[in-house]
């Protein structure tokens, strides 16, 4: 296990002094600030800490030491992903399901017995930047995860919440398919419908359907929607009307659970799931969508780091073309987080291997 003291960074903060880790989400509406992970598998970890404060983007002390480029391997090799895609074309044809994120967990080993993720945080900031940028290292609890995600999950200002799905990824805007557009205005109705079951009745809008933003080395259609608390609602009735994100499942929801648990072969755990803080004191709160995050697990003592791509599968969904999006979504992140001793510009190539 690291010996690295517990901290969260969101936002440009700095929160140190960990006071108190629970399971129970009803303590994001009670009192402090809170670094918060939600697994896609569903284990909750909400860490209060004492001491918040501004923090410049810096480097930590330890330097990153990343895995071996070419020692990636992936849940789901090439051949598995097209035979999950063709099981998902069947599901859809038999009235099961419209449309499944599929995703594949990556793994390498790290040389360091004690690597630090603050320190992969401040490479991926340098490297990557991103909207929603963070990290929570809670090694005595099983977490350690450094983000790089685009998503908004939820945001919160007292009962004001809104989520920013994306569905449709593309090296270039004019290479966007109608199918991606689809498959975004599916994502914005589900959303709708699941702030619909927690918030105030006609106060669910969207403010922005199927925009295209900027990303480093792509390019994703995002959406908004907006709702108004219904009366006595908090964190606990949104996290158990809107989890796992509508983005990273598919519609019907249940439906698409039910086919990423048959199809998928590897636990997601915080890929894909919620990451981010809560300021209960001031009643707001940010959670992204656990994507472009790399976390360490620590099987048999030995620290792996892991990171999540899948695409969202729809009828008309070309398998190579998803396969590709996966590739896409992942092969830069990799390559940063594969860098010797964390130096800018001295990238490595992340060879094709079983990830690929």
């Amino acid at each position: 296990m690291s010996d690295h003291p517990p901290l969260a960074r969101f936002g440009g903060f700095l929160a140190t002094d960990l006071v108190d880790v629970t399971d129970d989400p009803a303590a994001l509406d009670s009192s402090g600030w809170w670094a918060v992970v939600a697994g896609f598998e569903g284990r909750l970890v909400c860490a209060r800490f004492a001491t918040l404060r501004s923090a410049p983007v810096t480097p930590p002390a330890r330097r990153w030491r990343g895995p071996d480029p070419a020692a990636w391997t992936g849940s789901l090799n090439r051949a598995g992903y097209l035979a999950g895609v063709a099981a998902i074309h069947s599901r859809i044809a038999a009235g099961d399901v419209y449309q499944v994120n599929l995703c594949r967990v990556l793994s390498a080993p790290l040389p360091d017995h004690a690597p630090d993720i603050d320190a992969l945080r401040a490479h991926l900031a340098a490297r990557h930047p991103a909207r929603y940028a963070g990290s929570v290292r809670l090694p005595a609890h099983g977490t350690e995860i450094a983000t790089a995600s685009p998503e908004l999950y939820l945001r919160r200002a007292g009962d004001v919440v809104e989520s920013g799905p994306i569905k449709g990824t593309a090296r270039a805007p004019e290479l966007m398919l109608p199918k991606d557009r689809a498959e975004n205005v599916m994502i914005v109705d589900l959303v709708r419908n699941d702030l619909g079951a927690v918030c105030a009745p006609g106060t669910v809008t969207v403010p922005q359907l199927c925009g295209v933003e900027d990303y480093p080395g792509l390019v994703h259609l995002v959406s908004r929607v907006a709702g108004r608390l219904a009366p006595g609602a908090g964190w606990p009735e949104l996290l158990a009307h809107t989890f796992p994100p509508g983005s990273v499942t598919g519609a019907p929801k249940s439906s698409a659970l039910r086919a990423i648990a048959d199809l998928e072969t590897a636990p997601r755990g915080p890929y894909c799931g919620g990451i981010g803080w809560v300021d209960a004191d001031r009643g707001v709160g940010e959670l992204a969508v656990g994507i472009r995050t790399f976390w360490i697990d620590r099987p048999a003592g030995r620290p792996v780091l892991r990171f999540g791509a899948g695409a969202g599968i729809t009828w008309d969904s070309d398998p190579a073309g998803e396969w590709a999006e996966t590739v896409l979504k992942a092969e830069r992140l990799l390559r940063v987080a594969s860098e010797p001793g964390g130096r800018a510009g001295d990238e490595r190539e992340v060879k094709e291997s079983a990830w690929r």
